[in-house]
């Protein structure tokens, strides 16, 4: 990518997910983190504890906005409730951007709680882009993408997964949230190299990348966001940023949830690979 793209790229720094855990932390010790990501699907309620944390949080730190049941990949119609009522969180937190992830999470009005991914194919491309397109048009602003984690393959797929995603990003004109640690666990799931995944990926549309921990079982890693972030893929952020030059990332921690100076000591390496690739580039 050239300089001209990294420098149009709004860059955000070193942020964590805001989880309920740490609230009350978060306002009284007004921690080193440049900004925060909500769990949209958290906050799209009419009142109570969560909305009344957001609302101060907000205050002092820039927040981004993160779905996880938009579904955009379903072959059931869009939800517009849902978006309406996404859209009306959007307006309160003013967010830099929002995001879900390229996948389906249920069928038949039924939410099965879960990033199912997609086969790879070219009717698939075309239903995702038509929806993205109209998800963007009503909402009047570009959303990012993210890539999931995988456990299974489909024998209809005609491209690999980082082709697929290039293709979808690109011919929808939406932006890529690229999870590093989604990269590593599905090239140990399928046997694929994720340095080829990074070649693919076109870096002028990455505007924001998640790291986050993962389990290893014997023949199968697992992306449970309840573990630190392992070295291995630590390695891999530290070449996304090399590629891609300096992008907003965040910690995601989902479950067994540390005390927040440990996730703050966890960022300060973040932030030093982060700084230290861009560095390194530019050299």
């Amino acid at each position: 990518m050239t300089e001209a793209d990294r420098n149009q790229r709004p860059f955000l720094g070193y942020g964590l997910g805001l989880r309920r855990q740490h609230y009350n932390d978060v306002l009284d010790t007004r921690p080193d983190v440049d900004w925060f990501e909500i769990i949209s699907e958290n906050y799209m309620v009419d009142g109570g504890k969560p909305l009344h944390y957001l609302d101060r949080i907000r205050e002092h730190y820039p927040m981004v906005m993160h779905g996880v049941s938009m579904s955009i990949g379903s072959t059931d119609p869009l939800d517009y409730d849902y978006l309406a009522r996404l859209k009306a969180l959007m307006e309160r937190v003013e967010p830099a951007w929002f995001s879900d992830h390229l996948c389906w999470t249920g069928m038949d009005k039924l939410n099965l709680h879960d990033l199912l991914p997609l086969p790879y194919t070219e009717e698939a491309i075309g239903h995702v882009v038509e929806r993205v397109s109209r998800v963007q048009d009503y909402l009047g602003r570009q959303m990012l993408l993210e890539n999931v984690s995988s456990y299974v393959t489909y024998s209809e797929s005609q491209l690999t997964e980082w082709d697929f995603l290039r293709e979808v990003v690109e011919r929808a004109d939406c932006l890529l949230l690229l999870d590093i640690n989604n990269v590593f666990v599905s090239a140990f799931n399928h046997d694929f190299d994720p340095h080829d995944y990074l070649d693919a990926v076109p870096g002028e549309r990455v505007h924001q990348i998640h790291l986050a921990g993962h389990t290893q079982e014997e023949n199968l890693i697992i992306d449970t966001h309840d573990h630190p972030i392992a070295d291995p893929v630590y390695g891999l952020y530290a070449e996304a940023i090399r590629r891609f030059g300096r992008v907003s990332t965040m910690i995601e921690r989902d479950d067994h949830i540390p005390p927040l100076a440990e996730l703050l000591r966890e960022l300060d390496r973040v932030r030093q690979i982060g700084e230290s690739g861009v560095l390194n580039q530019v050299a």
